[in-house]
């Protein structure tokens, strides 16, 4: 009987997530063989080629550099702020004595016991909770290079060059990536407390959506147009 109840959870949710990370580990070979294919490696090029710009001509663009970096920060600082106002209230839920599962037990197709209902908060709690330590050690990194980025250029000094510096920034850019990306893929989980359906329509909605935001499509069609020109 428990089986029939929780069949759905047990087969659709698992097949949910397994979609949302085979994405991203393609998206992962993608960006480490064809960069410039891909919004990321694109965006990484273009930092490095900012960095180095910056540093070379540090009187002209420390504000320039100075706002930018603030600006990133205050993004990260919104996305780790918003996480663990989340997990807060997950908390809370989990902990309080009223039981969330008795107005949609009617509404929801698949397992709706009290283990069940346990295991989807904890989940979603963990997720935002992985989300804003990416975010916390983002800024941490994003600090840092925006001390380095204005650091005077010694030529004796060879630990602080710009291609450490993008090191710096490309490391707390990818730890942002992965916050925002944990953030994401909390949606579809978020919907399972109406049932494990909704959690499978929205991972393949919201790989659909990535797909379309993470590739260029203009450079694959320009390398179609160059192949067959020769």
């Amino acid at each position: 009987m428990e089986w029939r109840k929780c069949y759905l959870d047990v087969v659709l949710v698992p097949m949910a997530m397994l979609i949302m990370i085979g994405y991203h580990v393609w998206l992962w070979h993608k960006v480490r063989l064809q960069p410039l294919t891909t919004i990321i490696g694109t965006n990484a090029t273009g930092r490095r080629l900012w960095v180095s710009s910056i540093m070379k001509d540090n009187e002209k663009k420390n504000i320039l550099a100075v706002q930018t970096l603030r600006n990133t920060i205050m993004g990260s600082t919104l996305m780790s702020t918003t996480s663990i106002l989340l997990c807060s209230g997950l908390a809370a839920v989990i902990s309080s004595t009223y039981s969330v599962k008795k107005p949609l037990n009617d509404a929801v197709y698949g397992a709706h016991g009290e283990f069940m209902v346990a295991l989807k908060y904890v989940t979603l709690l963990l997720i935002f909770l992985f989300s804003f330590l990416c975010h916390s050690l983002s800024i941490r990194f994003v600090n840092q290079v925006n001390f380095l980025v204005n650091s005077p250029q010694d030529p004796l000094c060879l630990a602080v060059t710009p291609e450490y510096v993008s090191e710096l920034l490309e490391k707390g850019l990818l730890l942002n990536t992965m916050g925002n990306r944990l953030f994401y893929a909390a949606l579809p989980l978020l919907l399972w407390i109406f049932g494990p359906v909704l959690v499978f329509l929205c991972s393949v909605t919201m790989v659909l959506v990535l797909y379309n935001l993470d590739i260029l499509f203009a450079c694959r069609s320009k390398k179609t147009d160059a192949v067959g020109e020769v």
